[in-house]
């Protein structure tokens, strides 16, 4: 990055409790000491940092830094497609700062914890190819949708374990948070029937607990779900639970936490470029995308090689 090159950082002041707000001293003095001019565009509300990155890029900017947490960088990614899913500006690059309750995409890719620290990677490393995933879906109204995701998708007991997670308070923390909505969800969530297919593979009918499509490693706030993901390798990384009941589940969580899943009783995986599923019952089968829970199935899940540069 040049000396006094303008750098655009959408932040969201509300990430992480005011986390993000109260970073930002440290980030912006970071990012000056490496002689960038870092110009801040505070986020208004949902949906905001979708807005402001595609007004960004499509004034010239040539990538976008962003403050927050996983939920306002899906935001931000969104940002780099139009409402037909085309790239605004082909080769620009994202650069995440995490500041919210979750941290997964952090885990994946090495961004360190520190402020000073994560402020002086993004400026003094080189960009690297990105691959994005592409859902199209059903809305929570039954209207069709289709939407980016950067880092973990999934149909199942995720999609409610977000809306506990998004309903407790900020200061409880990123971990405990999703730990205690993982334990709520399973009181009240029944494995779901649903058929998928992976690439142009059989079609699988399975009663579910969750099925992921990963492009990164980590979610719910540290979970290991796919130990040997990788962001740039042209592929997802599927894992479905499978057939457990509560205690059944609840012996897993061990392996969450320690990248042992892919060995465990009951635990499905592949690998490959996209996903169709389609529920076998009435009842709804609720997605998690990137930490929010945006709809249901039926959804098909595409990945986008390459189509970013993460800074």
């Amino acid at each position: 990055m040049s000396d006094a090159e303008e750098l655009p950082v959408v932040v969201n002041p509300r990430a992480g409790a005011g986390k993000a707000q109260r970073r930002l001293p440290t980030l912006v003095a970071t990012l000056q000491a490496h002689g960038a001019r870092p110009v801040v565009h505070p986020t208004e509300g949902p949906g905001h940092a979708t807005e402001l990155v595609r007004d960004l890029l499509r004034g010239g900017a040539p990538g976008v830094a962003v403050v927050g947490g996983d939920g306002t960088v899906n935001e931000a990614v969104n940002g780099f497609f139009d409402d037909e899913g085309r790239a605004v500006a082909p080769g620009a690059w994202l650069g995440p700062l995490p500041c919210g309750t979750g941290g997964d995409f952090r885990k994946t890719v090495g961004i360190p914890e520190d402020t000073a620290a994560m402020a002086t990677r993004l400026v003094t490393t080189e960009p690297r190819p990105l691959d994005v995933g592409w859902i199209t879906f059903v809305d929570h109204q039954g209207r069709p949708a289709q939407r980016a995701f950067l880092n973990v998708a999934s149909f199942g007991i995720g999609g409610m374990v977000d809306r506990l997670v998004n309903e407790s308070p900020k200061w409880v923390g990123g971990r405990a948070a999703f730990f205690m909505g993982t334990l709520r969800a399973l009181t009240k969530y029944r494995n779901r029937l649903v058929r998928f297919r992976v690439d142009d593979g059989a079609a699988r009918e399975a009663r579910v607990v969750n099925v992921v499509i990963a492009n990164g490693q980590y979610f719910g706030g540290g979970m290991h779900i796919a130990p040997e993901a990788v962001i740039d390798d042209g592929l997802f990384d599927f894992v479905s639970l499978e057939r457990q009941g509560m205690m059944e589940q609840l012996t897993l969580t061990k392996a969450l936490y320690d990248g042992s899943l892919l060995q465990a009783e009951g635990v499905w995986s592949a690998r490959g470029k996209k996903l169709v599923a389609e529920p076998l019952e009435g009842l709804p089968v609720e997605l998690d995308v990137d930490g929010e829970a945006p709809g249901c199935l039926p959804a098909t899940f595409e990945l986008r090689s390459g189509v970013l540069s993460l800074r």
